[in-house]
Parts: C-alpha cells; sequence; structure tokens
C-alpha cells in the first residue's frame, strides 16, 4: 500500500488483512538480534524441549537474525534431528516469509513434505509463489491450503479471489460460496464486497452491494460498512434519494467515535436537490447549492461532482465556465467521463475535436514539469544500466514496486491490458524494484507472469524530485516524449483501464496550439 492512500479500494486493504504479501510498504523492519550467548543458549533449549512449538522457533529467529549464517546451519542440525517434525523446516520457513525473503520457500517445500495438510506451510508457499510469479503453481498451493481445513474462511475466500481475471463465472459462484458458508466472518462480507467492487456493470455493483448490505449488518461487519460508503457513492449517481435513505441509516448505528454520514447525508440531500432543480431547469441555483458542497479527501464521488456543476453552469447558460472548469479537472485526473463531458461543451461552443485537443495540451503544458532524471539504474533482464535519457522520444509509463507489494500485483494485469494495445508504439512500460533484498524473486517473477515491464533496480538515496514514490509502491507516473511529467500519482483497476488507456493517447498524439 503506498503511503498516500490514493483512492478508497487501496485505502480498503490496510487493518484488516491475513496475509503480509499484500502490503505495499517497502520499509521492512528488522527484528534486534540477541548477542547474548546466555540468552541464546536459553531460546534454543526451549526449541529442543518443544521442537513442535512454533512459538519457540519465532523466539529463537528473532533473537538470531534471519542474516546470521548461524540461523541455517542450526536449522539443519534441527532437520536432521527432528525428520518427523513438520515445524521445525516451518519455524524458519516462517522467518523468512514474514520479510519476504526468497529463502523461506525450501523450507515451505519441506515442511509440506513431511506433513502435506500442513495448512500454514501451503498458505506460506502460496504467498512465496505470488512473489515469483508463477501464478498458476501458487494458486495450486492455495488450492491445498483450502482442502487441508475448508474450514478455514481465510483461505477459502483468498482461493476463491484467484479466479478473478482467470474465469469470471468461477470466481463469482466461488465467492458467493463462501458469504454462504461463513456468514459470520468477515470473509464472507468481503467475498461480496469484492464482487460489487469488481463487477463491470454498474447494476452488478448494486446488486452486489444490496446482497452485502442484508446479509452482513454493517453495524457488525467492517466490510459491509466500507462497501455501504461504495454504493453510496453509486447512488449519488445513480438514485440520489435512495442514497439519503442509506445514509440516515447508516448514521442512526454509526459509532460515536466516527460520525461521518450525518455528513453524507446533508451530501445526499444536497445533490438530490441540485438534480431536480436540473431537471426544472434551474441552473444557477442548482450550482450555488453544489459549490457549497466539500467532500472527503478519499471521496469516490470527486469526479461526477465536478461534471454536476458544469452541467448547472450549461443549463445556466454559462457553457464556456463548464467547459473551462472540467479541463482544470482534466488535467488533474483525467478520465473518459471527463474528456466526453468537454467535448460536449466543445461541441456546444463550435469547437471540433482537435480544438478541444488543442485546449486539453495547453492546460497540460501549463503543468508540466521536466521529469527529474534517475541514472544507473540496474538491468535485470539484460546486462546494463539504464536511465531516464535513454527513452526520450518515447512516451514512459513508470511504476514503483516490489515482488513482495500485493497492490503492485494486482495492478499489473490492469496495466498489461492497456499496454498491449500500444503494440509497437512509442511507449516505454518500467517497473524499479524499491526493495533489493528481493532480488532473487524479479528475474523468475518477469519469466513465470509474462509482463512486459522492464524491470530496473532502485539506487537507495537517490534524488527523485518530481518523480518521487514516497517510499511506497505502488506508485505510477506518466512521462512525455520530451522527458517531462504529465501525470503523477495515479491508479488503475478494473474500473478505469479506459482512463489510463487515453491518458497514453494523449502523450503519443500530442496536439499543440
Amino acid at each position: 500500500m503506498i503511503l498516500n492512500k490514493v483512492n478508497a479500494a487501496a485505502m480498503l486493504l490496510t487493518g484488516m488483512l491475513f496475509f503480509n504479501s499484500f502490503e505495499g510498504f517497502a520499509q521492512h523492519g528488522k527484528n534486534e538480534v540477541v548477542t547474548d550467548k546466555v540468552q541464546l543458549a536459553k531460546l534454543k533449549a526451549a526449541v529442543e524441549a518443544s521442537p513442535d512449538s512454533l512459538s519457540v522457533h519465532t523466539a529463537y529467529t528473532k533473537a538470531m537474525g534471519t542474516e546470521n549464517p548461524e540461523l541455517e546451519k542450526q536449522y539443519a542440525v534441527w532437520m536432521k534431528k527432528y525428520p518427523k517434525s513438520a515445524m521445525v523446516p516451518y519455524g524458519i520457513a516462517k522467518a523468512y516469509l514474514n520479510e519476504e525473503s526468497p529463502k523461506a520457500k525450501p523450507y515451505l517445500l519441506k515442511a509440506t513434505e513431511i506433513d502435506p495438510k500442513f495448512t500454514e506451510a501451503w498458505g506460506g508457499l502460496w504467498i512465496d509463489g505470488e512473489r515469483w510469479g508463477d501464478f498458476t503453481v501458487s494458486r495450486s498451493y492455495l488450492a491445498k491450503a483450502t482442502a487441508s481445513d475448508p474450514s478455514n474462511p481465510n483461505y477459502a475466500f483468498y482461493y476463491a479471489s484467484s479466479f478473478g481475471g482467470i474465469d469470471e463465472g468461477k470466481w463469482k459462484q466461488m465467492s458467493l460460496d463462501v458469504a454462504k458458508r461463513f456468514p459470520n466472518h468477515e470473509r464472507g462480507a468481503q467475498a461480496l464486497y469484492w464482487l460489487a467492487a469488481r463487477s463491470k456493470k454498474t447494476a452488478d455493483k448494486m446488486k452486489y452491494f444490496e446482497l452485502l448490505h442484508d446479509s452482513y449488518a454493517p453495524d457488525k461487519f467492517n466490510w459491509s460498512a466500507s462497501g455501504m460508503s461504495s454504493y453510496f457513492n453509486i447512488l449519488l449517481s445513480e438514485n440520489p434519494q435512495k442514497a439519503v435513505t442509506l445514509a440516515q441509516e447508516m448514521a442512526k448505528t454509526e459509532k460515536e467515535e466516527k460520525k461521518t454520514w450525518p455528513d453524507l447525508v446533508l451530501q445526499a440531500q444536497t445533490i438530490a436537490k441540485a438534480k431536480m432543480l436540473l431537471d426544472q431547469k434551474k441552473g444557477s441555483e442548482a450550482l450555488a447549492i453544489l459549490k457549497q458542497l466539500k467532500l472527503s479527501r478519499y471521496s469516490g464521488f470527486k469526479t461526477d461532482l465536478e461534471v454536476l456543476k458544469a452541467q448547472a453552469a450549461d443549463v445556466a447558460g454559462n457553457t464556456g465556465a463548464a467547459y473551462d472548469s472540467l479541463m482544470v479537472t482534466f488535467a488533474k485526473s483525467p478520465s473518459t467521463a471527463l474528456k466526453a463531458a468537454i467535448t460536449g461543451y466543445g461541441n456546444k461552443l463550435n469547437k471540433n475535436a482537435g480544438q478541444v485537443e488543442t485546449d486539453i495540451w495547453s492546460r497540460l503544458n501549463a503543468n508540466a514539469q521536466m521529469a527529474t532524471p534517475f541514472n544507473g539504474l540496474k538491468r535485470y533482464m539484460t546486462p546494463g544500466e539504464a536511465s531516464l535519457s535513454d527513452y526520450k522520444g518515447k512516451v514512459v509509463l513508470l511504476t514503483y514496486w516490489f515482488p513482495g507489494c500485493g497492490p503492485c500485483r494486482g495492478e499489473f494485469p490492469h496495466f498489461e491490458n492497456v499496454v498491449k494495445k500500444f503494440k509497437g508504439k512509442d511507449l516505454e512500460y518500467l517497473g524499479i524494484n524499491i526493495v533489493s533484498e528481493q532480488n532473487d524473486y524479479v528475474v523468475p517473477f518477469m519469466k513465470s507472469s509474462g509482463y512486459s515491464f522492464t524491470p530496473l533496480e532502485e539506487v537507495k538515496g537517490r534524488a527523485k524530485g518530481n518523480l518521487d514514490n514516497r517510499g511506497g509502491a505502488p506508485m505510477n507516473f506518466l512521462i512525455d516524449k520530451e522527458g517531462r511529467v504529465i501525470f503523477s500519482y495515479f491508479r488503475t483497476d478494473g474500473d478505469n483501464e479506459d482512463d489510463l488507456e487515453l491518458m497514453i493517447n494523449l502523450l503519443l498524439n500530442p496536439k499543440q496550439a
């Protein structure tokens, strides 16, 4: 998860995740090692007294430190001494797994060889497999974790989710089954949440959010409460009066320390009133009340509100103001919805498509800055180093990532869906790995996943300027052929691939006045 949470979906990934492979922070703190030989001897004795206890292994590996070469030597001794204990190899594997280290794999495999029903070891292989980029193999490990403990809602949920983008029908059916089997667990609510959030059609989103609301009380399940926030944003556009009703219901059960829903009641009432005024052709009155709305930083209604304000200005007879206001919004956060609205108002102002494109570029040029150059970043797939200047004359899609970053891996398929449309065009797709400790994963990840970006290794401490990832990943930038940063800090998912396509097209085909 990046340090600045840029959208609601990314925000919801924090705090509730079962596996740390879904975290996107680059900082992995090291445990303070113990140098006292007497204390280490006691911890070693504790392991030998209870070799099947994970807690004693955890205490020992933390004290030794995973970078201590004596750690693996000691576990080699213990694996010979306790050949029937799956917990012994799992003890060291868990330490490596927690640090997202490639060293975990052989120990996890050994644990499952000893105990084929070792659920957490299979789960660890799944997490580790995602970092190697072999998603088919990692899914098979997840299947074994699920089969070894069918009552575990965590693995049931993740196994169902693993079919998203692979077999949509199976994903939907399995997710509904998770919700049915675990009616009292957050994973059941989460399964319905993701069905709603990741559905393409608005009608399907609304259907699943309604099911989530009815099946999991929002005041009892966090994923249901989060889902109602997303559902509310959809209703603001589709049915403002129903949004009022939902907000009023949520306000009644909201915990005292939060109290955000009363403001959303007022927000929904304002939108409903504004739309009624627009239906009555009272644009000035609608615009006046819309300007009073203050949305939260993470509101999913921001673009819709700007479009609504522009509509009000147009109805009031000020199409030029509508056009100009959306230009400002588009330059900061481009979308196909904004482009369509801008084009429509441009037509009313007798502007053709070329003139609209030129106006867009006038705004983009005003905001553009030369990208802070990078130099000497090691290439993983070929010899040598890379610099930003190597890609002069090409559009650059730059993402910061690392193999253990779940949000990064979740975004890659959507990038790939867009990038493949520009095969043969002047587009370079670069990925800077910000965790060098995971270097051993990178080449296998690229070969197994089939992703097309060029992986580069970060140089710690370099000046990043306006290409700063702020210490986290994913973080994304688009740089034009002249080496200028045009778009920054955007995210791409199943709902907005067309927005990324639009941005790249703009940069490949600039229009100058």
